[in-house]
């Protein structure tokens, strides 16, 4: 019995260390217990009233917007209770029979939707135009997944094909000019040196990073290799070996009591890393992921695991895997490669991310201080850069918090492509504090970016579905550039004038 109490205490209060924190963002707003359960209480009220009511307050959307994944462990066994007393018998086979009937209806629209794509596909074959792995997989499992699309979020656009991760010229870009190489050149001079300048590398890393050149000088520039050559081999023996000394330490204790919370979570959010990228639903890949994550909240009892940070290692993975991989990683399978170049990989991985997330650790503290400081700081950023944009989230009870919080706590990852991210770490690498204070510029820039969107939305509703779903999946070199560029500008005019924030 005192063992059960305990356990039930523990589950009421899981602070311990390397415990995980709930993370709400704009995506998913703060679970409110009391109000979800007066919900389920009175579902045959709210399923009466008139479904044109128009959403104008943040409570009212995050209620029209909730689905079964928002139903938390505790409340799923009332909902279950509270449907089986309020279900009529006569209703409930008349709208099985319907159901029956919609879908079959459905799984003959999709049957001659498919058959027609096949055709297609098989005539643009024999053009010549073939597609990739990731596009043939998704066009085999969109069969599966229709009925459930056209059931589930209407409202949320269906996110088209991932571009490839190594298209860094996503914009139409030739693939390499004769600056590029003069710049690629520059790159290798520095990185060769026996001792490599730090800031002369921070100087050409601004404007990105070669791809054959960045897995080196991303290790540089975090803090990971010491700028002397002759130290840089022994560094990362002694690095790796101490990384898979903590897994032999650590790892093992997964299985406890007191670990048992933050392994399930992290196990949970794993496979949804970039789930449309087939690189990250390999098994020995996740597996890397999970060891990584794991140890990391075990050795940093301050904040433990925070559902976000997950990924945060994709960027420095794929950089990392490039370096082995001359092919496109997206569809590369990495047990190919040798064990030693992947445990090689993930220690890296690792020590870089760990150095990320030193910088910015106040982000994933108790009460995460630092996201809200953030947040704060864009809120009165932005009613001195575009006052308009300002009154109009006020006009119509938009809070800053409700979509800025995933973009402080993703760094803007979920927000734009992999290869997107990748080049915008290349700066964030060189800037002094670029993830914790220029991110802030390029948050600001960001969101003034989409202004013509945002003031076209007239309802609370519209602008937050929007803000959650920025169409950004083409973005390319291009794009990031000019996003940096303003940001710069903001810093520029901003940083050092704090007066500026003042009305």
């Amino acid at each position: 019995m005192a063992s059960e109490n305990r356990r039930q205490f523990w589950k009421r209060n899981s602070k311990v260390p390397g415990s995980i924190q709930q993370v709400y963002g704009a995506q998913h707003p703060p679970f409110d217990s009391r109000p979800h359960k007066n919900l389920l209480k009175e579902g045959s009220k709210m399923y009466t009233q008139s479904k044109s009511k128009r959403a104008s307050s943040f409570h009212e959307f995050a209620k029209s917007t909730s689905d079964a994944w928002d139903i938390g462990d505790d409340e799923e066994e009332e909902f279950m209770s509270v449907a089986s007393q309020g279900l009529n018998s006569k209703v409930a086979m008349a709208t099985a029979a319907q159901v029956i009937q919609n879908h079959n209806k459905l799984k003959d629209q999709t049957g001659e939707k498919m058959h027609q794509s096949e055709s297609i596909d098989e005539s643009k074959t024999n053009g010549k135009v073939v597609k990739s792995n990731s596009e043939v997989q998704l066009s085999k499992s969109s069969g599966r997944i229709t009925l459930q699309k056209q059931q589930s979020l209407p409202s949320r656009p269906v996110i088209p094909l991932v571009a490839r991760i190594s298209d860094q010229n996503a914009s139409g870009a030739p693939t390499m000019t004769i600056r590029e190489k003069s710049r690629q050149e520059k790159f290798r001079q520095l990185l060769t040196s026996a001792h490599t300048d730090l800031e002369e590398l921070r100087k050409y890393s601004w404007s990105g990073v070669p791809r054959d050149v960045r897995s080196v000088t991303w290790r540089l520039l975090s803090g990971y290799l010491p700028a002397n050559m002759e130290r840089r081999e022994i560094t990362l023996q002694r690095k790796r070996e101490e990384y898979f000394g903590f897994i032999e330490q650590y790892y093992d204790s997964r299985n406890e009591e007191h670990h048992q919370d933050t392994y399930r979570q992290i196990h949970i959010d794993i496979p949804r890393t970039n789930p449309l990228i087939p690189l990250f639903q390999q098994p020995s890949v996740q597996e890397i992921f999970e060891r990584i994550l794991f140890i990391w909240a075990i050795r940093h009892p301050a904040s433990g695991y925070v559902q976000g940070i997950n990924d945060l290692v994709t960027p420095f993975f794929v950089v990392f895997l490039s370096e082995h991989v001359e092919e496109d990683v997206e569809n590369f399978d990495v047990t190919n490669l040798s064990e030693a170049v992947q445990r090689n990989i993930e220690a890296d991985s690792f020590w870089c991310m760990s150095k990320l997330l030193d910088g910015i650790q106040d982000n994933y503290t108790f009460a995460q201080p630092g996201i809200q400081k953030k947040v704060k700081a864009l809120e009165e950023l932005i009613s001195r850069i575009d006052e308009q944009v300002h009154i109009h989230f006020r006009k119509y009870e938009v809070e800053y918090l409700q979509f800025a919080f995933r973009w402080m706590n993703n760094l803007l990852m979920r927000e734009l492509p992999l290869r997107c991210t990748i080049r915008l770490w290349d700066t964030y690498q060189s800037e002094p504090e670029g993830f914790s204070h220029f991110h802030l510029y390029v948050c600001a820039a960001f969101l003034i970016k989409w202004r013509k969107e945002i003031l076209d939305e007239d309802d609370f509703q519209g602008l937050l579905m929007l803000l959650q779903n920025l169409p950004t999946i083409h973005w390319g070199n291009e794009e990031v550039g000019l996003l940096l560029a303003e940001a710069y500008r903001l810093k520029y005019m901003f940083a050092d004038a704090p007066n500026h924030y003042r009305r």
